[in-house]
């Protein structure tokens, strides 16, 4: 009889939750699928059944519900390029929804990327941006050259005859996690001595980013085996082995530092901890687990999504003969002292090249899902609506690159597009970094960027 009661006060509830978010929450005026409005699942769905699939729902959605659509019991999302600058760009009232970002970064959630606190994120910004800076970038191009060099080298002696094939995207990741890892932390992970692109943490890491969505919706599952004993964790997943061995890496240079921070001064080159571990403000200094979870983010942050660019990148040049001839026609004629590698300073002013990178970071769009922000009391209009506070909201950066009222035929690549007289229209809707306060800490380190930067608030 006890189960019987229970049964119908959980229907009973159940009903009238349904009720209240389908006829009385404060979002049932905007249109979207029924399902949507009713439970989370639909999101879930999407993400884990369709892999990642939320983006091409959401885009059928909108050619049925116009610019605005409840994709959940609490959550809007937009296909409007003024609610994208008002959520981002100038949205300093609302702030990063936490269930996803502690889900997406579980095994990093002390890194900057996580934090909800807009003051908080700003502290930690500071402390990285002048490793990113322009003049950073130009001060260690020896050693993004020399890691260039050693790619190529590989291509000349194992691909070199027509019948060989290389796994692009594998070179490509190997190359940008041994840049980034010498870069931030002057320590190399070394994953190119496979000249197979092989490496076992490119592989995982590819596998890593598959795995993400269960881990956004189910993040216990990541803090159940953060307490298991290693040696348990590893019979269950002997895949996690390089990962594992990574992060002890970064611990023990971490700790090593915290111990002896006179070792600093003997480092090859400047990295990420001559500024976290020496802030002006002491009280700005990182916890311990802080640094190491700052350092699992920049590795994944700047080897997967840089690779990504350069792999649809070197697609469409090999696609189009004549983007392929352009862009070797300029860097010919810009090449005059063949035994010496193109500096920065100079690859930076050849217009082709810079209007090829930039519908390279177009197309291959970065971080595809919205990234979701809560509306708060002060929040103004978006898009010309007053939303309710506490309202999840969000736009997908694919909604901005595929506008074709702003990139005509955006689903063509074309370079030529970036090289009219005023671009400021495509610059104010090209997004690869995001905009805003939250904007990719790295975005300085483009070839697109100059002394104008269009990114700048």
């Amino acid at each position: 009889m006890i189960y019987l009661v229970l049964a119908s006060l959980l229907f009973s509830y159940l009903a009238a939750l349904a009720l209240y978010r389908i006829f009385f929450h404060p979002l049932h005026k905007f249109r979207g699928p029924v399902l949507a409005a009713l439970t989370d699942w639909y999101e879930i769905y999407y993400n884990i059944v369709h892999d990642g699939g939320l983006v091409v729902e959401i885009e059928r959605l909108h050619d049925l519900y116009g610019p605005v659509v409840r994709t959940g019991p609490n959550t809007l999302h937009f296909n409007d390029r003024r609610a994208y600058h008002d959520i981002y760009t100038y949205g300093t009232t609302l702030t990063k929804e936490p269930r996803f970002y502690h889900g997406f970064l579980a095994q990093a959630t002390e890194s900057s990327t996580v934090f909800t606190d807009p003051q908080q994120a700003r502290n930690r910004r500071s402390l990285l941006a002048p490793s990113f800076s322009r003049q950073a970038v130009m001060k260690l191009e020896y050693l993004i050259q020399k890691k260039v060099d050693q790619l190529i080298a590989i291509l000349e002696e194992y691909y070199n005859s027509p019948d060989s094939n290389a796994k692009i995207s594998l070179a490509y990741r190997s190359l940008t996690t041994d840049v980034i890892t010498e870069y931030c932390f002057a320590s190399s992970i070394n994953t190119l001595a496979d000249p197979n692109f092989s490496h076992p943490f490119v592989l995982e890491t590819q596998k890593f980013l598959k795995r993400v969505w269960t881990q956004v919706y189910f993040p216990f599952i990541i803090r159940l085996v953060a307490r298991l004993p290693k040696t348990f964790v590893l019979w269950l997943f002997p895949n996690f082995t390089t990962i594992l061995e990574v992060q002890e890496k970064f611990e023990i240079q971490i700790d090593s530092l915290l111990n002896n921070p006179e070792d600093l001064s003997t480092s090859d080159h400047e990295t990420v901890y001559h500024h976290l571990l020496a802030p002006k403000d002491p009280e700005l200094r990182p916890s311990r687990i802080s640094l190491v979870h700052e350092a699992f983010t920049l590795l994944t942050a700047g080897s997967d999504t840089v690779g990504h660019t350069c792999t649809v990148g070197t697609y469409f040049a090999l696609q189009d003969h004549l983007i392929r001839g352009r862009l070797a026609e300029e860097l010919r004629d810009a090449w005059l002292d063949k035994g010496r590698p193109l500096s920065f300073t100079t690859l930076e002013k050849l217009p082709y090249l810079t209007a090829f990178i930039k519908e390279s970071l177009r197309m291959a769009i970065g971080a595809i899902h919205p990234m979701p922000r809560i509306v708060s009391s002060e929040t103004p209009e978006i898009a010309g609506l007053k939303i309710p506070p506490g309202t999840i909201v969000g736009m997908s950066p694919y909604f901005m690159h595929m506008n074709p009222g702003v990139f005509s035929d955006p689903f063509t690549f074309n370079p030529d597009r970036w090289l009219v007289e005023d671009t400021s229209e495509m610059m104010l809707d090209f997004v690869p970094f995001s905009k805003g306060p939250r904007q990719c800490v790295g975005l300085k380190c483009g070839i697109t960027c100059s002394n104008t930067n269009p990114y700048e608030n």
